[in-house]
């Protein structure tokens, strides 16, 4: 075969420090623009975002170019960051240290999108 081809798509979730309740409705939908763009600039397209008060899912397509760490590297750091400027009472945020990943069939897609 003269081209690598490979799909991988992961379900992530990662929670905010402590489980403090950061993300809310003035912050969520900005929130999650930026992730995309953040995962969209390292070739992982994302499929679904969302969470709550307390954590983010994203199901991804993850870029052959990538190691899973390396990219959840750059969504949290850059994305706590960012919140961070958005006011007084997002100064004091951060993300957990860990996360969870797991593998999705392409068949499973669907199911998880209609969920």
């Amino acid at each position: 075969m003269s081209q690598s081809l490979i799909k991988n798509y992961v379900h992530i979730v990662f929670s905010t420090k402590n489980r403090e309740p950061f993300i809310d409705t003035e912050i969520e939908k900005e929130l999650f623009a930026y992730m995309i763009s953040i995962c969209e600039s390292l070739e992982s397209t994302v499929i679904q975002i969302g969470g709550y008060f307390d954590h983010v899912h994203i199901l991804c397509s993850l870029s052959r170019k990538i190691a899973l760490m390396k990219l959840l590297e750059e969504v949290k750091s850059h994305s706590s960051k960012w919140i961070k400027t958005k006011g007084e009472k997002y100064e004091n945020f951060y993300w957990q240290h860990g996360y969870g990943a797991f593998s999705i069939g392409l068949n499973e897609i669907t199911k998880i999108i209609n969920y």
